[in-house]
C-alpha cells in the first residue's frame, strides 16, 4: 500500500482493505451509543414507572450527545476538514476533542505552548489521543504537550494511570510494521496516525516510562497547501 517515500514499510494491505478497516473502526465508535439510544427508545415505548421513564430519557439524551460528539470528532480527525491548509481554530479543536473523550474513561490535560496549529497538526493530535485511549482503557489521564522549536513542532502524549499499557499491536502499527495477528479494524487506527505524522515530515515513537506510556511525534513541519 505504501512506498518508502512516506516513511511506511511495504505491507500486505491494499487500499480497499485499508479503507474497509478504517470504516469499520470508525463505525465501532458509533455503534455503542447508537445501540444505547435504540434501547432507550424501546424502554420509553414500553410500560414502566415514571422513574424508569426518566432514566430512559436521560440515557437517550446522553447517547445522542455521545453520537454527536463522536461524529464531529471523527469528521475532523479522519475527514477532509483535517486536510485543509491554514491554521486550525484551537478552541474548536480542543472542544471537539474534550467532548469526544468526555464519554471515555480517562480525562484530558492540555499544555499547548505554541502560537498556532495547522489542521494537519490538529488531526495528528486527535489521532494520538485515540491511540492514547488504547492505553487507558481502565481510566487515567491523557496529557497533551505541544512545543515549537526551530520551526518544527513536537507533540508528546503521556498516558498516566494505575493500569496503563502499551499494546504490542499498537506499538507495531505506530512503527509501520504489520502486527503479528495481521491488519484488522482493531489495530488500523495507529497506522493512520503514523501516516498522518509522516505526511508532516515527523517521526513517531512509543515507549513505556516510569511516568506512563508516551507517544511522541517530533520534527513536524508547517503544513503546506
Amino acid at each position: 500500500m505504501a512506498g518508502s517515500k512516506d516513511g511506511l514499510k511495504p505491507m500486505n494491505l491494499d487500499p480497499a482493505r485499508f479503507a474497509a478497516f478504517i470504516a469499520a473502526r470508525l463505525c465501532h465508535d458509533i455503534v455503542s451509543p447508537a445501540a444505547t439510544m435504540s434501547l432507550s427508545l424501546e424502554m420509553l415505548d414500553s410500560p414502566g414507572s415514571p422513574e424508569e421513564k426518566a432514566h430512559s430519557e436521560r440515557t437517550l439524551r446522553e447517547g445522542a450527545q455521545s453520537v454527536a460528539a463522536t461524529l464531529q470528532f471523527l469528521r475532523y480527525a479522519f475527514g477532509s476538514m483535517g486536510l485543509q491548509p491554514g491554521t486550525a481554530d484551537l478552541y474548536q479543536f480542543k472542544k471537539l476533542t474534550d467532548d469526544y473523550v468526555r464519554f471515555q474513561k480517562p480525562s484530558l490535560e492540555w499544555d499547548l505552548a505554541t502560537t498556532e496549529l495547522g489542521y494537519g497538526h490538529a488531526r495528528l493530535i486527535m489521532n494520538l489521543v485515540m491511540v492514547g485511549l488504547t492505553a487507558t482503557v481502565r481510566g487515567g489521564v491523557i496529557h497533551i504537550r505541544v512545543r515549537e522549536e526551530g520551526g518544527v513542532k513536537n507533540v508528546v502524549i503521556t498516558c498516566k494511570g494505575d493500569r496503563v499499557i502499551l499494546k504490542e499491536d499498537v506499538a507495531k502499527a505506530l512503527a509501520g510494521d504489520e502486527p503479528e495477528s495481521g491488519w484488522r479494524p482493531e489495530n488500523i487506527q495507529p497506522l493512520f496516525a503514523k501516516m498522518t505524522c509522516d505526511s508532516l515530515g515527523g517521526t513517531l515513537h512509543a515507549k513505556t516510562t516510569p511516568d506512563g506510556i508516551v507517544f511522541m511525534a517530533t520534527g513536524l513541519r508547517q503544513q503546506t497547501p
